[in-house]
Order: structure tokens, then sequence, then C-alpha cells
């Protein structure tokens, strides 16, 4: 692991961001960890938090990826502090775009905001969390109904590793179906193995009986085979 993903856990569970405890998710199921990205509420940690992505952009795609694609509406200030800190930090000025959740009729139109792909452009997504895939599934519709470009890369903040819809996660699913390179800045394991019983600001998140936790909720919901 490297130190950036070392530093993004901390910083993840110093935000809020992530907690433990006894949750349920949307779909229903009984979780003994959370994460909930909408607790980011600051300047100084959405410029960290575009730090990060940027660090995993340059690191997992140096190369290959014209512009940066933001969902509505978690991914807007995603993408806009990627962008910024890959040009800040790296020197790369990607453009970005978002949709609209519902097409423009008036003024200059159309469900896009920001830059506007051109034939051959390679995109890469920028999400938080993702659980069923439904969001970035609705993205790559959204640029096979444009033409000619295609989306190379998703970057998001953490993989659950958690089954999908099949045996596999959801993040190895939409890697099959649609031939894309997955980034997560960390996953599950990564941050069971930086936090066992190592301290944030003296405080252990997760001792011994946490972690169990966690582990017998990867057995449950993890992939098969």
């Amino acid at each position: 692991m490297t130190p950036y993903q070392e530093e993004f856990i901390r910083f993840m569970v110093r935000s809020g961001v992530l907690t433990f405890g006894d949750f349920t998710t949307k779909s229903g199921r009984k979780t003994p960890y959370f994460i909930n990205t909408g607790n980011y509420k600051t300047g100084a940690q959405a410029a960290r938090l575009g730090d990060y992505y940027a660090a995993c952009i340059q690191e997992r795609a140096p190369e290959g990826v014209d512009c940066l694609f933001g969902p509505a509406y978690k991914g807007i200030p995603l993408v806009v502090g990627a962008a910024s800190s890959l040009f800040r930090n790296y020197g790369r000025d990607l453009p970005y775009c978002f949709n609209r959740k519902e097409a423009k009729d008036h003024g200059e139109g159309g469900s896009m905001v920001g830059y506007k792909p051109r034939p051959g452009d390679r995109i890469a997504i920028i999400e938080d969390v993702v659980t069923a895939g439904t969001a970035v599934r609705e993205s790559l519709e959204l640029f096979q109904a444009l033409g000619d470009v295609k989306v190379t890369h998703l970057f998001v903040s953490a993989d659950r590793m958690e089954r999908g819809t099949r045996d596999c996660t959801t993040l190895d699913e939409l890697r099959e179906d649609y031939g894309i390179t997955v980034c997560p800045i960390v996953t599950i394991r990564e941050i069971i193995g930086a936090l066992h019983n190592r301290p944030v600001d003296g405080k252990v998140y997760i001792d011994d009986e946490m972690r169990g936790r966690m582990e017998a909720y990867l057995a449950q919901y993890g992939p098969r085979g």
C-alpha cells in the first residue's frame, strides 16, 4: 500500500466518512462499517479529496485519458477537485464535464456541462463508492449515445468488494461488461490492514472483534469462487 492510500484511509476516518458500528445498506444488508462520502463538507476536505483522486489517476492512468467525467450529483465536486489537483500537482490540464439530471431544453441545451467530448476521446469516470453500479451504467450509456468516445477508466474512492447481481463483485461486473479499467483508491481489505489494532488519533477503530465482524460480512457478501 502506498503512503497516499494509508493517508486517505485516516482522512476518511477523521472526516467521519468511514465509520464502524451497526448499519443497514440500501440493499438491506446488515454491515459493521459504512462509507458516507456525503459527510465531506469543508473546503479543506474537498481539496485533499481531490489530491487523493489525482494521485490515484496519476498512478493508474499516467496517460491514455483525455477527459474526466463526474456523474451528477456526487461526482460533480469529485471531478472538479480531481481535475484541479491534477493540474496543480502534476501539470496535467485535463478537461472535465458532468451531466444534468434532466436535459436542458433552452439556451445551449443538452445534458452535458463543461467540456464537450469529441470523437476519439477516452473518458475516465470519477465516482465515490459504487454499490449496485446503477449510476455508472447510466453514465456509460450516456457516452454510448454521444458517439465515437470510449470510457476507459472508472475511479472510485473505495471498493467494498461486495457481490453484485452475479457471483463476482459489482466492480468486477463493470470490468467484465464494459471492458473498463476500474481503479479504487483503496479496498476494504486495505482498510482492514491499515486500521487493525492501529490507532488513529489515539483510538483503535478496528480491533480484533470488529475485524472478525468485517471478515464475516465479506465471507457472506463477498464474491463467490
